[in-house]
């Protein structure tokens, strides 16, 4: 875990050892994901390989696409046409600042050409940004996979043992939202809705039945996301049935804003110890290191590709951390006109305000 310095245990496995410090940090039971501890015997998931070490997996990953960041945008000049576009920063911090550059007037991109965010070819070409927009459009997402209970500290809050493989549900393609975009929240869900800031993966190829040590030779990117959800409809059982039902409880038109960029994976690589954080009007509620998420993201892409196909442009959402308004004390739910920020680090700040209809 960040900032430990427990001596290590010769009798211990590097592997298990994160995961007795986890148990010992979090005061949660012991369970091992990959191999059996002499502790504890559980079932444990291991479809295709075992630890992957996440600086070998970085390297792994392959090019799907010409561009580092992609932004989509509509240009300076009284033009309406939507573009793509390759944001010029001084140096990778300024990433973080891409909204706030477009929101002032000072975002130039190298523009991009091509029919999709995978085809698009980087030209010479320098444009400054009107409007920023979400970098990938509802109608190229066929499908979003999202993970339940995936950080340890938001496991905690939730009173449940650490897991022994990924929870999945589904977003539809309607979901998505673009960046700066009011969120409508429908009348049936407008008691207790909640905000839940996620890393998501852009997967950049089909993939099935793929292995952790191949899979980020399908992810085109990375992006921050929002799985907004209604609480009620997700907890409830006069509402729910048998809790819990994420599905419809997440499934609303806009319910998954995305944003400001999408970075490649051969930038970020699996995305690890990356700062994500989420603000209410200004008041930060979550914060944490994707170094907390309980699976990585090549082993989601492992266990969601199964038997089944991740098509080209799909997502995966990959978990939220602690501090989601559900789980303080008192709870915070949204209310009409809250602005919504999901920051990541290398990524950005994707921002939106929630419009009660």
């Amino acid at each position: 875990m960040p900032g430990d310095t427990s001596p290590k245990s010769s009798t211990t496995a590097p592997g298990h050892l994160q995961l007795l410090k986890a148990a010992v940090i979090y005061g949660l039971p012991i369970y091992c994901f990959h191999t059996f501890l002499p502790l504890v015997r559980v079932q444990t998931y291991t479809p295709h390989s075992q630890h992957i070490n996440t600086t070998q997996t970085s390297a792994m990953a392959s090019r799907l696409v010409a561009w580092d960041r992609l932004v989509r945008y509509i240009p300076n000049g009284g033009e309406s046409t939507v573009r793509y576009g390759e944001p010029i920063l001084e140096n990778e911090s300024d990433a973080t600042s891409i909204a706030q550059l477009a929101q002032d007037g000072k975002l130039q991109v190298k523009v991009l050409e091509g029919e999709s965010i995978f085809s698009a070819k980087l030209t010479d070409k320098v444009e400054t940004v009107a409007k920023l927009l979400g970098p990938i459009e509802a109608s190229e997402v066929p499908i979003i996979r999202c993970i339940g209970l995936n950080y340890k500290t938001h496991i905690l809050e939730t009173g449940r043992p650490l897991p022994t493989c990924p929870t999945v549900f589904t977003k539809p393609g309607p979901a998505v939202a673009d960046h700066g975009e009011d969120i409508p929240i429908p009348k049936v869900a407008q008691e207790q809705c909640d905000y839940e800031g996620e890393l998501v993966i852009v997967i950049g190829k089909d993939a099935k039945n793929v292995s952790a040590a191949d899979a980020l030779q399908y992810v085109a990117g990375y992006t921050s996301g929002n799985d907004v959800s209604a609480r009620d409809w997700q907890r409830e059982p006069g509402k729910a049935g048998p809790v819990p039902q994420w599905t419809f409880s997440k499934s609303f038109d806009k319910y998954a804003p995305l944003g400001p960029c999408i970075v490649s994976s051969h930038v970020l690589g699996d995305a690890s110890g990356l700062d994500l954080k989420t603000y209410v009007n200004g008041e930060i509620r979550q914060s944490t290191n994707t170094s907390d998420l309980c699976f990585g993201v090549a082993k989601l892409i492992e266990f969601c590709s199964q038997g089944q196909t991740l098509q080209k442009g799909s997502l995966i959402m990959t978990g939220t951390p602690g501090g989601v308004g559900l789980f303080m004390k008192p709870q915070a739910f949204l209310k009409d006109g809250d602005l919504v920020e999901i920051e990541i680090e290398k990524i950005g700040r994707v921002s939106n305000r929630m419009k009660f209809e």
